[in-house]
């Protein structure tokens, strides 16, 4: 095992932040598509089914919305960090050998 640079720590420190930067921005832009295909099909329901305009209240229909526009960033997110780094690690372990 050789030693430890400061500037492979400096590069590996540049590597994760891109990484997690790409993992926000893709999660980012799958919420707003989410949050797009959610909300039509939800504020649609509500004019035009009578059980839906009964139940579903506006407090309602925005949680049915903010969870799947929430839950799509963070699955989103996470798949493209894991992918990053998985990516990153097989390249690493190529250039070492």
């Amino acid at each position: 095992m050789g030693s430890v640079t400061v500037a492979s720590l400096d590069q590996k420190l540049a590597l994760a932040k891109r990484c997690s930067h790409e993992g926000v921005m893709a999660g980012a832009k799958a919420a707003v598509v989410a949050t797009v295909a959610t909300t039509i099909p939800t504020l649609a329901s509500v004019r035009m089914l009578p059980w839906a305009r009964t139940n579903l209240n506006p407090t309602a229909q925005a949680l049915i919305i903010s969870t799947v526009a929430g839950m799509t960033y963070f699955i989103v997110a996470d798949k493209t960090v894991l992918a990053s780094a998985r990516k990153n690690s097989f390249g690493a372990r190529n250039k070492s050998i």
